[in-house]
């Protein structure tokens, strides 16, 4: 299958095999290999070099394979394509010829990991219900195209502002009013009014979607939080029919969007997880809570007293506002396609790209995982990183909100795995109460090297503001001061601190500082601009029931999560950092200022990697 020639070699595929196969075995000569040890029933075989060139060849039917083990190496970052040669060589019968194809790789040299112990941390973010909901950056020129047109839809609609009668129409609202009757809402004569005197004669966007009135009374958000995807007990999604979800089906004009809302809404049951490990059937409709004055206090008394039926309205209105805009903007449908794309890369393909990008990491001794999903992590468990890594989860990893921290041990550096769980301790350790943290947040776990050296190892999640981080690395700094002066910190985090602190944001200069106290650093370097080591970047569109927080695409990069939020601590008479760097395209690579997830990178934070060199 593979011949070398010094540092290149050459690679025949077939279809002898599946693709997976030699896309493993490709992996393997850019990336090189370690000795491995005989074993009982394994052969040993020593240290591989990464190749710098690897040539790609198939013939006949086999080029596809080829041409999509090329495409995978570009895509992981590993290699680049340097040429593409195509051939119609004579066969042994001297008569028929076949075409080849000869694909030239040229290994890329990404940062390294070397030279000491390899230390990777990630908040792989929580899967987002809305695909359009942040500004991504797309390999479709269409799609910044289109944000735009939503965006000057939106903020300079003029003779597009229809009303709410022309799009979803008298008809409708009778159809609709209908099955809320059916249902006993009570109220509805005074929805009718309503509808009549307001709502139908509204403005679609500066009436509606734009309306601050609408924003605080919660008539278009709360209902949309509650119906917009509905978590199955089979552990599969349920999405209304919407521009704002996850849902494939075919919402090209308002006609063809309504018989779909009404049967989600109406008619279809949901098999739904309950508390007590149970489920009930329940249809969307239900689910619409009442909207209290005491908690919204924009809301009057007439309004709460109606709120299922009039917010059921309001979303329904909504809804199709944003079907009627999106099928103005793009009346052949590529808006559909555009939104299919996401839609694979940060929800139904998110996970295998997410195992895929932690796969080429695999050298770390530790990984540190955020907002894992409790079946992200079974799947880890499945997968080839649980032959090399122990995969630990906290004792109480919470399924509801789903957002768990996580740690990946080597086998061969922690040989033994997690010995002990100490997250308790740490949250008993907290100086702040009630504790700031959810379930999920913090792991903590104590662990051995194969040396014999103690080791206490985080992964931890901090709270929007960041306000949490502080009370947590006292916390640990506590915990790790129990376990004796022997024992090291490796400690991964999402601390979500600030370029610019301020009285309600924990700003990463106080973060330097406390660490500093308590006798920790990070892996960026000391005195380093931290300006210099941001990441994330990340904007909302306006394609998303609360206007009040979309950013305008020129002030994306001004107004947006621009910040140095991810971090690696550790003990300053520890470690020493040999290399640190980031990565925001799933190749080793960060691209400054530009916005993400993208279709190859499902998260809004960046990857952090580092190698420790030890003090001791």
């Amino acid at each position: 299958m593979a011949t070398s020639v010094g540092r290149a070699m050459e690679m025949k595929v077939s279809l002898k095999k599946g693709v997976g196969f030699f896309v493993r075995a490709a992996s393997v000569f850019l990336r090189g290999a370690e000795a491995r040890e005989a074993s009982e029933g394994i052969e040993a075989k020593p240290k591989r070099p990464p190749v710098e060139e690897l040539l790609v060849s198939g013939l006949g039917d086999a080029i596809v394979v080829a041409v999509a083990v090329a495409e995978r190496m570009e895509a992981d970052g590993l290699a680049e394509i340097a040429g593409v040669e195509t051939l119609f060589p004579e066969m042994p019968d001297g008569e028929t010829r076949s075409s080849q194809i000869r694909i030239t790789l040229r290994r890329l040299n990404r940062p390294s990991l070397e030279g000491g112990l390899a230390v990777v941390t990630w908040n792989l973010a929580a899967i987002n219900n809305n695909p359009f909901e942040y500004w991504i950056t797309h390999t479709d020129g269409a799609y910044a195209e289109l944000m735009a047109q939503v965006e000057q839809f939106i903020e300079n609609p003029g003779e597009r502002d229809a009303p709410i009668g022309d799009i979803f129409g008298q008809a409708r609202y009778d159809e609709l009013r209908s099955l809320m009757e059916a249902e006993g809402w009570r109220g509805l004569d005074e929805v009718d009014g309503m509808w009549l005197s307001d709502l139908s004669i509204r403005k679609a966007v500066s009436g509606i979607l734009k309306d601050k009135g609408l924003g605080d009374k919660r008539l278009c958000s709360m209902p949309d939080r509650f119906t917009n995807t509905t978590n199955l007990s089979s552990g599969e999604p349920a999405f209304r029919p919407s521009v704002i979800n996850h849902c494939a089906n075919r919402l090209s004009s308002v006609a063809e969007w309504w018989p779909q809302w009404k049967a989600f809404m109406f008619q279809d049951y949901l098999e739904v997880p309950t508390g007590s490990s149970g489920s009930k059937r329940v249809r969307p409709c239900e689910l619409l809570p009442s909207i209290k004055r005491a908690k919204y206090p924009a809301i009057t008394d007439a309004e709460e007293a109606v709120s299922v039926p009039l917010q059921c309205l309001c979303l329904a209105i909504f809804d199709a506002i944003l079907v009627h805009m999106m099928h103005v903007l793009s009346p052949d449908g590529h808006w559909q396609k555009i939104k299919e794309s996401i839609c694979d890369a940060t929800f139904r393909k998110k996970n295998a790209k997410t195992t895929a990008i932690l796969d080429g990491y695999r050298e770390a001794s530790v990984l540190c995982l955020q907002e894992a999903s409790v079946n992200f992590l079974g799947d880890l468990g499945v997968s080839s990183l649980a032959t090399t890594h122990h995969i630990v989860a906290p004792a109480k990893a919470d399924a509801q909100r789903d957002q768990n921290s996580a740690v990946l041990l080597s086998r061969q550096f922690f040989p033994a795995g997690a010995a002990k769980e100490l997250t308790e301790d740490v949250i008993a350790a907290l100086d702040v109460q009630p504790s700031p943290l959810e379930a999920g947040d913090l792991i903590v776990v104590r662990t051995t090297s194969a040396t014999g050296t103690p080791f206490l190892v985080a992964s931890f999640h901090g709270d929007t503001n960041g306000k949490s981080t502080s009370p947590v690395l006292r916390a640990v700094a506590k915990v790790l001061a129990a376990e004796g002066a022997g024992c090291q910190l490796i400690f991964g985090m999402d601390a979500n601190t600030h370029l610019a602190g301020s009285s309600s944001l924990y700003g990463v200069k106080e973060f330097l500082q406390d660490c500093e106290a308590l006798g920790l650093r990070t892996c960026w370097p000391d005195g380093k601009d931290m300006a210099e080591c941001l990441t994330t970047c990340n904007a909302r569109t306006f394609l998303q029931p609360q206007l009040n927080k979309a950013c305008p695409s020129t002030l994306k990069l001004q107004k947006g999560d621009v910040n140095p939020k991810d971090h690696i601590v550790f003990r300053r008479s520890g470690f020493e950092p040999v290399s640190t760097f980031k990565d925001n395209t799933a190749r080793r690579q960060y691209v400054e200022s530009m916005c993400f997830p993208t279709l190859q990178f499902p998260s809004d934070h960046g990857l952090v990697a580092t190698a420790l060199e030890s003090k001791l």
